[in-house]
């Protein structure tokens, strides 16, 4: 399998060769890998930028796919945590996932089917006479 990314032969290093993309003014070789790894763990644009040295637009520019790969991951692993947590009896994670992902609210009902039940006047020779025995016995 061929390099896709150029090689650079870093004269501060010797003969280690580093695979990445040449960025910056300054030529800096940025293994794509380390970007993703960066976002995964919740690094900001600037941080990333600073831990390799090069401006925070070289970053957004040059690794788009990264940035957005590495953020939905550390994402995925939040909510694989959360469910595990929620799953094994936590009471807080339980409810904090029920009223995000499934829409509940402490408000019970929201409103519907709070009205009282309208109360129909009956004629007493409209129910039937055994039940107004039992209840009269009672």
């Amino acid at each position: 399998m061929a390099n896709e990314y150029p090689e650079r032969r870093d004269p501060k290093v010797g003969e280690k060769t580093v695979e990445g993309i040449i960025v910056g003014r300054n030529k800096a070789v940025i293994p794509p890998q380390e970007v993703y790894q960066l976002a995964a763990i919740g690094c900001k644009d600037i941080e990333i930028a600073e831990w390799f040295g090069i401006s925070e637009q070289s970053v957004r520019y040059n690794f788009k796919e990264q940035l957005v790969t590495g953020r939905e991951a550390i994402k995925q692993s939040l909510r694989r945590a959360q469910l595990r947590l929620a799953l094994s009896g936590n009471a807080t994670m339980l409810i904090w996932l029920g009223k995000n992902i499934l829409g509940q609210t402490e408000q019970g009902l929201n409103g519907q089917g709070t009205e009282p039940l309208p109360w129909i006047e009956s004629d007493v020779t409209d129910v039937d006479s055994s039940i107004i025995e039992a209840v009269e016995e009672k």
